[in-house]
């Protein structure tokens, strides 16, 4: 039977705290300059083993801002590596209840409770990641391992009830396949790692923080000196190089009428949903927007008011918009900020649109 130890712990084959790290420190949520020192020194100690003064110095940061949620997201990576599950799933579950839409929390108490063998538990903290962020591959990919896993569980109850059924063996034998290691003592790549799903010591290594240098700028070196004319004859005049004289520049291409229309839907729904207005903002989904998740479509309008009322304030800006326009079919790519609260996250999200009668109206929205 497949083990936990057989879980692996990766975002897109990276371990999850990587994941956890670009989440802290690449912008899904704001840091202010200020607070960039902390975070760095706190990951600074961590990387050098000392987890117990890394610990220390997450504390007293969150005594002064017990809901920061970037450095609670760094504690329980503290707690993981400090072999302190129980701790860490209290600090995740935290995170969830204070950040519900945050989906990374949730993968990493799938990643803490499937390291426990509760896999019914890392399963749900999947679901969850996966209906708030339903383009999270992480989450996904984590999700079908555990159901392998599951199916791995029952197969084996099923032996263990019917030794002589024909029909469990192979199939037992085949998750037994995906996850067993190598001749090399490494696992099969081809889909087979509980990404995102280990504990350990070993998997949980904060990676440095990689700083981008600006390119050097490199002077041109002066040319070679030329040897002294000839007193005798003087030196021929350089004959001058005509100046090319630069093309015009092209004039950007007048964005067609459909093009505004949709524009104008996607600015639409971002202004209903800072000022709250469920009606517009649910009006702006099509008949055939499928919800993230497994959530039917009044669930889905059910749990998006409640989350939505539920904050004091909200703001939503758009920047970077593109849209693209193929028949009765739209695309719209922008940078989104959102501002609940105390909550600010940064991301990119696609809205794919549809032609219904003479509105456009939103199918599928994805964020990443």
């Amino acid at each position: 039977m497949v083990t936990p130890a057989s879980i692996s712990n990766k975002s897109h084959r990276v371990p999850i705290v990587t994941a956890l790290q670009t989440v802290c420190l690449a912008a899904l949520l704001a840091i202010t300059s200020a607070h960039a020192d902390d975070f760095d020194d706190v990951n600074a100690l961590v990387r050098s083993g000392k987890l117990a003064e890394a610990l220390a110095k997450a504390e007293q940061y969150l005594a002064g801002k017990p809901r920061g949620p970037q450095m609670r997201f760094i504690k329980g990576v503290i707690q993981t590596e400090a072999g302190k599950p129980a701790d860490a799933i209290a600090t995740f579950t935290q995170i969830t209840q204070d950040y519900p839409e945050l989906p990374e929390p949730y993968n990493n108490l799938a990643v803490l409770y499937a390291s426990q063998s509760q896999f019914d538990k890392a399963r749900s903290a999947l679901e969850m990641a996966i209906r708030t962020n339903p383009s999270y591959a992480t989450a996904h990919e984590n999700l079908g391992d555990v159901y392998a896993k599951l199916a791995s569980q029952a197969y084996s109850k099923a032996l263990q009830l019917d030794g002589g059924n024909a029909g469990v063996q192979p199939k037992l034998a085949l998750i037994r396949t995906l996850f067993a290691p190598d001749a090399k003592g490494q696992r099969p790549s081809a889909g087979a790692q509980l990404s995102g799903l280990a504990a350990g010591p070993a998997a949980t290594k904060v990676p440095p923080v990689v700083a981008v240098t600006p390119p050097t700028v490199v002077a041109a070196a002066p040319a070679a000196a030329r040897p002294a004319a000839s007193s005798s004859a003087p030196a021929a005049a350089p004959t001058p190089t005509p100046t090319p004289t630069p093309a015009p520049a092209a004039a950007p291409a007048a964005r067609s009428g459909a093009e505004k229309d949709v524009e104008k839907v996607i600015r639409d729904w971002a202004a209903a949903w800072s000022a709250k207005d469920m009606a517009s903002y649910l009006g702006s989904y099509g008949k055939e927007f499928d919800p993230p998740g497994s959530v039917d479509r009044k669930t889905w309008e059910e749990d998006r008011r409640s989350r939505i009322m539920g904050k004091s304030r909200i703001s939503v800006k758009l920047s970077d918009l593109t849209v693209t326009v193929n028949g009765s079919k739209a695309s719209a790519k922008f940078k989104q900020a959102y501002n609940a609260d105390a909550l600010n996250i940064s991301s990119r999200k696609t809205l794919d649109l549809v032609k219904a009668g003479d509105r456009w109206v939103i199918v599928r929205e994805s964020t990443g």
